[in-house]
C-alpha cells in the first residue's frame, strides 16, 4: 500500500503488515524513536505519508511496573503526537492498543464503551494514549486486541513450545478467558479500515478485534501442544497460584461486533492461525 507509514518494523504485527503491504514505509526505532514524541510527529510531518499506523508499543506488562516514564512515553505521549500530526496532515492515523485497558470483571465480552479501569501500569499508559489520540481530532481508529501470537519476536505459543521440548508437564492459568489473535489477522485488518478510511472520512473511533473462540490460557497451550505434536500435559492452576508483578484481567473476551458492522471484518478462528503459525515455525527450523 503505497503511501502508508507504519512505526514498528520488527514487533508481530509490523512484521506482518510487511508482508501484506510491502511497499509501505516502516520506521524502526533508529529512524524514529517512540521515547521521542517530537521526532514522531516529526516523521510524519516530513513525509508525504497518506495514512499512519501505529504498531510498535512497549509491551513488556511486568517490567511497565518499574518502568512507569518510559512505558507512558512510548504507549501514550509518542501516539499522541503522532495522532496530532496526522491531523494536521488529514490523513488517518490508527493505532493498536489493548483488552488490558479493562479490569476483567465479570463475563460478558467488553464493548468499546464499556467502562474503563486498568489494572496495571501497562493497561493505564496504552487508555491515556487512547484518550489522547482522540482528543487529537483528525480521523483516527484504535483497535484494541489481545493475547497475540505469530511466528516472530517473544509470545506464548513460542514459549509454550519451548517449555514443551523441555518438560513432560507445564502449570498453566485457567481462570483468566480472552482471545488468541494471530498478528496476520491484526494486520489485515488494518490494512481492510485503511481503505475504508480513506474512502470514507467518517469511519473513525475505537474499534474491537480479536480471534474465536474464546478460551483459557490452558486451553489456549493444549491446542499448541496438540497442533504441534507436543505430549506436554497441562495442570491447570488459578491465578493466584501464579503472581506476577503486573496484575492480569480474568476477563479478556472482547465484543467484535462493531468492527463487523463498520467495516465488514469478522473474527478469525485462532486455530486456523496457530496452524499457520506452527507451519512457518517448522519451515524455519
Amino acid at each position: 500500500m503505497r503511501g502508508l507509514l507504519v512505526f514498528g518494523r520488527t514487533g508481530q504485527v509490523a512484521r506482518e503488515l510487511e508482508q501484506l503491504a510491502p511497499e509501505a514505509r516502516f520506521l524502526d526505532r533508529a529512524a524514529a524513536d517512540l521515547t521521542d514524541p517530537l521526532a514522531c510527529a516529526s516523521a510524519i510531518q516530513n513525509t508525504g505519508c497518506r495514512a499512519v499506523i501505529n504498531a510498535a508499543a512497549y509491551t513488556a506488562v511486568d517490567r511497565a511496573e518499574s518502568d512507569a516514564d518510559t512505558a507512558r512515553l512510548v504507549n501514550a505521549d509518542a501516539p499522541a503526537a503522532m495522532a496530532r500530526a496526522a491531523a494536521e496532515k488529514q490523513v488517518p492515523f490508527l493505532h493498536i492498543s489493548s483488552d488490558y485497558v479493562f479490569d476483567g470483571a465479570g463475563d460478558r465480552p467488553w464493548r468499546e464503551n464499556d467502562p474503563t479501569g486498568p489494572l496495571g501500569v501497562y493497561g493505564a499508559t496504552k487508555l491515556a494514549g487512547e484518550r489522547a489520540i482522540a482528543a487529537a481530532g483528525g480521523q483516527w481508529v484504535v483497535l484494541r486486541t489481545s493475547w497475540v501470537f505469530s511466528a516472530h519476536g517473544s509470545n506464548f505459543v513460542k514459549t509454550m513450545l519451548r517449555l514443551a521440548s523441555e518438560r513432560e508437564a507445564l502449570s498453566i492459568v485457567a481462570d483468566q478467558i480472552g482471545s488468541p489473535t494471530p498478528a496476520a489477522d491484526i494486520a489485515a485488518a488494518l490494512l481492510v479500515m485503511v481503505r475504508a478510511m480513506q474512502a470514507d472520512t467518517a469511519k473513525s473511533g475505537i474499534y474491537h478485534f480479536a480471534g474465536t473462540p474464546d478460551i483459557s490460557w490452558a486451553g489456549f497451550a493444549r491446542e499448541v501442544f496438540a497442533q504441534g505434536g507436543h505430549r506436554c500435559r497441562v495442570q491447570e492452576i488459578a491465578t493466584a497460584d501464579y503472581p506476577t508483578p503486573a496484575r492480569r484481567p480474568a476477563n479478556s473476551r472482547l465484543n467484535c461486533g462493531r468492527i463487523a458492522a463498520d467495516f465488514g471484518i469478522a473474527r478469525p478462528d485462532w486455530r486456523v492461525g496457530l496452524a499457520e503459525v506452527l507451519e512457518t515455525l517448522r519451515g524455519s527450523a
